[in-house]
C-alpha cells in the first residue's frame, strides 16, 4: 500500500495548456497561489495536450519527467494547476512517491490558512470535507472490501465506510450551524432594509486591492497584503457620503479563475451579501495586463451566484502605478460607470465617495400617496422610515402623504403593501 506523505514546502508545479491554449497567461497567478500557500517552487513542468490523459492527466512521458524532477530536487509535493480526478492523483502519487495536489486542493489549503471568523472556518471545513469525501479511497485501499470466510470476517463496517459516515455526519452538523449563521445574517439584512440603509458590496479578482480600499474608506483595520486571498472573512462597516447619507460597505472574498464549486456552495451565505446589495463596486487592478480577462472571470462568478442584475460601478485601482490621473466616467444618461483611483495613495477616493452619493441620489424618488383611514399601519411605517416629507389629511380622514425614498425600497413597499398608484413628483 502507498503511504501518503505529509505536505512539504518544496513543490514541483505542473501546468498544461489544453487544446493549444496559451500557458503564459496563467503561470504567474499559479506561482502566486503556491507562494500564498507557503510553498517554495522547486521547478516547473509545462506542456500542451488536446485532452487530459485518463491515467495521469499528462502523458506517460511527461509523468516520467515529473517523477525525475521530483527525485532530482527532493520535492515533497507536486501541484497541478488543474482539477484532477481521485484516480489521477492516486496514480501520480504512486509514480512520484510524494503527495500530489490539484488546483482545488491548493485553494482550499489557502482558504483554511486565511479563515479567522467562526463562520469562515466552518465554510472552509465544509468545502474541504466535500472535496476529500471523494478521495478517501486513496488512504484506505487495503480496507475497501470486507473479508469473508472463517477467521477472516471483518466487522460490520470497513474503515472506509466508517470514515465516509463520520464525514457525512460532520457535514450535516456544519450545514446546520451555517444555516443558523445565515438566519442571523438575514435578520441583519432585513434590519438594514427596514432602516432604508443601502448596502454596497466590494467585489473583484483576488489581490485587486479591495481590502486596502475598504480600509481607506471606512478607517477599518481589515488585514491587507500583496498576496492572493489575503482577506477571507467578510466585514461590514458604515460609510458616510458627502451628502450626509450613509451606506453599509461590505468587503468580500476575492474571486479567481476556476474558483472551486465547493467553495462557491460553501460560501453562498457570505456571498448573499453581494446578491442582495443595492450596488456592487467591482474593484479592478488597472495595472494588471490581464485585467480584462479578470473582469470577465468576476462577472462569471457574479452570474453563478445570482448577482449579475445588481447595479455595478467599476473601480479601476492602482492608477499610481500607471501614472494616470483620478477621474469619473459616466454613460449617456449621466450615471457613473467607472471611477479611476489609487486605494494605496488615496488619489480619487473623494471622487468615489461623490460617485456613490450621485448614484444613490439618482435612485431617490418623490411621490404623493393617498392612503385611506384603514391604512394607518402603512402610514405609521412610512413615518418610522423617515420617508414622509409632508402630510395633509382631508375631511374623510384619508392621508395624502408626500414621501421621498429610494426607488427600489419604494417599489418593494408598494408591492408588499399593495399601495395605490402614486402621483409622480420627480
Amino acid at each position: 500500500m502507498f503511504e501518503r506523505h505529509e505536505s512539504g514546502d518544496l513543490a514541483v508545479l505542473v501546468r498544461v495548456g489544453l487544446d493549444n491554449n496559451a500557458l503564459g497567461d496563467d503561470l504567474s497567478e499559479f506561482g502566486e497561489l503556491v507562494k500564498s500557500a507557503g510553498a517554495t517552487v522547486a521547478g516547473w513542468i509545462t506542456g500542451t495536450r488536446k485532452v487530459p490523459n485518463p491515467k495521469y492527466f499528462v502523458g506517460s512521458g511527461k509523468a516520467e519527467e515529473i517523477q525525475q524532477l521530483v527525485a532530482a530536487t527532493g520535492a515533497q509535493l507536486v501541484i497541478f494547476d488543474h482539477s484532477l480526478s481521485p484516480s489521477q492523483e492516486r496514480n501520480l502519487e504512486r509514480l512520484c512517491s510524494c503527495r500530489v495536489l490539484d488546483r482545488t486542493g491548493l485553494i482550499l489549503d489557502i482558504f483554511s490558512q486565511r479563515a479567522r471568523s467562526f463562520e469562515g472556518k466552518l465554510q472552509v471545513e465544509l468545502a474541504q470535507l466535500r472535496y476529500i469525501s471523494t478521495r478517501l479511497v486513496r488512504g484506505w485501499s487495503h480496507l475497501e472490501r470486507q473479508k469473508g470466510g472463517i477467521g477472516l470476517r471483518g466487522p460490520g463496517e470497513t474503515q472506509l465506510e466508517t470514515d465516509r459516515r463520520l464525514i457525512a455526519g460532520r457535514m450535516k452538523q456544519i450545514e446546520k450551524r451555517l444555516q443558523k449563521v445565515d438566519r442571523q445574517r438575514n435578520q441583519g439584512r432585513q434590519s438594514r432594509k427596514k432602516a432604508e440603509v443601502p448596502t454596497v458590496s466590494l467585489v473583484g479578482y483576488t489581490n485587486a486591492g479591495k481590502s486596502t480600499l475598504f480600509n481607506h474608506l471606512t478607517d477599518a483595520d481589515v488585514y491587507s497584503a500583496d498576496q492572493l486571498f489575503a482577506t477571507l472573512d467578510p466585514t461590514l462597516r458604515k460609510l458616510m457620503l458627502p451628502n450626509n447619507e450613509h451606506v453599509v460597505l461590505a468587503d468580500t472574498v476575492g474571486f479567481i479563475r476556476q474558483l472551486p464549486h465547493d467553495l462557491v456552495a460553501a460560501f453562498r451565505s457570505t456571498l448573499q451579501e453581494t446578491c442582495e446589495a443595492d450596488l456592487i463596486l467591482h474593484v479592478i487592478d488597472a495595472n494588471d495586463e490581464q485585467h480584462r480577462d479578470y473582469v470577465e472571470q468576476v462577472d462569471n462568478v457574479l452570474s453563478e451566484i445570482g448577482a449579475s442584475d445588481v447595479p455595478q460601478i467599476q473601480v479601476y485601482n492602482k492608477i499610481d502605478l500607471l501614472g494616470a490621473k483620478p477621474r469619473i466616467e459616466r454613460n449617456d444618461q449621466g450615471c457613473v460607470t467607472r471611477v479611476w483611483l489609487s486605494a494605496e495613495s488615496g488619489q480619487g477616493i473623494d471622487l468615489l465617495l461623490q460617485a456613490l452619493a450621485d448614484t444613490f441620489a439618482h435612485e431617490i424618488v418623490r411621490r404623493w400617496l393617498n392612503l385611506p383611514p384603514q391604512a394607518a399601519r402603512v402610514r405609521a411605517r412610512l413615518f418610522e422610515m423617515g420617508a414622509v416629507v409632508s402630510e395633509r389629511i382631508d375631511e374623510l380622514g384619508a392621508s395624502h402623504l408626500e414621501v421621498e425614498m429610494q426607488r427600489r425600497r419604494f417599489e418593494e413597499l408598494s408591492k408588499r403593501e399593495g399601495l395605490p398608484e402614486p402621483a409622480l413628483l420627480n
